[in-house]
């Protein structure tokens, strides 16, 4: 190194982690970095776009163990300075990126050596996917009817309007890619989000609707109309002596072959009754002795 260059950052300084960081800390480190000061989230932005590549390039040491291994040891300056013994120049351990430049420039450019040709395409490949940039991560919130049936969502990305299907049965937390091709040069993971419903609720793949019923139709039974999931309306029948809280199944109904669940709610008349009504709920409990809380958890 000449007196005019510029020794870089320290790499554990720039991701932000100690010397003893395991492996798992420095690639959290990295991947919040690195979202941080991605260009698709800064454009125009050149410090960002240095920072990122510091981000980079300092991942590219420490995040793998034998760099890492050599630079804790060696420093920047590797165990031996040039070729002979220590590989390329530092000491470094070959870099298929590095090794393509160095051929480049010692062979009169492209018109020389082809990388590929001495180490096989796969060199290329792996080089390459080394310096892929991180996924862009955001939320998205999915309709309940559409996470439920499948479906697509429209979202905004850089200007434009983009389609992304909706497989049925996706989960609270689950991610949607949208491809590189889609966005025009960014992977995009969306994190999963379900917007609840009016009136159905959702536990795995089973879904609950709360269903009111009367006092006379809990005591004596009833039919009463409710809706499915897939917008249908059934009849179904109250038992007589249905207590509130008491389920009936509806097999299928729920999502991706699961069930659905009625659970009944015992609605009594608010406000004072009449006279007349009050002795016959009192003829009807002298007839009917119950002690329902005999069997409670606190009797």
């Amino acid at each position: 190194m000449t007196a005019t260059e510029t020794m870089p950052r320290d790499p554990y300084e720039v991701l932000g982690v100690s010397k003893s960081a395991t492996a798992d800390e420095i690639n959290k480190a990295y991947r919040r970095l690195s979202k941080q000061y991605h260009p698709d989230r800064n454009p125009g932005d050149k410090d960002a776009d240095a920072k990122y590549k510091e981000v980079q390039a300092a991942n590219d040491l420490i995040g793998d163990e034998t760099k890492r291994a050599q630079y804790d040891q060696f420093g920047f300056a590797g165990p031996q300075q040039g070729f002979p013994g220590g590989g390329f120049p530092g000491g470094m351990p070959f870099d298929a990126a590095a090794a393509s430049d160095l051929f480049g420039s010692m062979f009169g450019g492209g018109g020389g050596v082809d990388l590929g040709d001495l180490l096989g395409g796969g060199a290329r490949k792996k080089a390459r996917s080394r310096r892929r940039a991180e996924p862009v991560e955001s939320e998205v919130t999915v309709p309940f009817e559409t996470a439920a049936t499948g479906g697509s969502i429209s979202i905004e990305y850089a200007g434009k309007r983009i389609d992304v299907k909706v497989p049925a049965g996706i989960s609270e937390g689950k991610k949607l890619r949208v491809p590189p091709e889609a966005t025009g040069g960014a992977e995009v993971l969306l994190k999963v989000r379900i917007a609840p419903h009016p009136h159905f609720r959702r536990e795995g793949n089973d879904v609950y609707l709360d269903v009111p019923v009367s006092l006379a139709e809990s005591i004596l039974g009833a039919k009463v109309d409710v809706p499915t999931l897939d917008g249908t309306k059934l009849t179904v029948t109250v038992p007589p002596g249905t207590s509130g809280g008491r389920k009936l199944r509806l097999r299928g109904k729920g999502i991706a072959g699961g069930d659905q669940y009625l659970v009944f709610r015992v609605e009594v008349p608010s406000g004072a009754v009449d006279d007349e009504s009050r002795k016959l709920i009192e003829e009807f409990a002298r007839r009917n002795p119950q002690q329902v809380r005999a069997n409670a958890p606190f009797a």
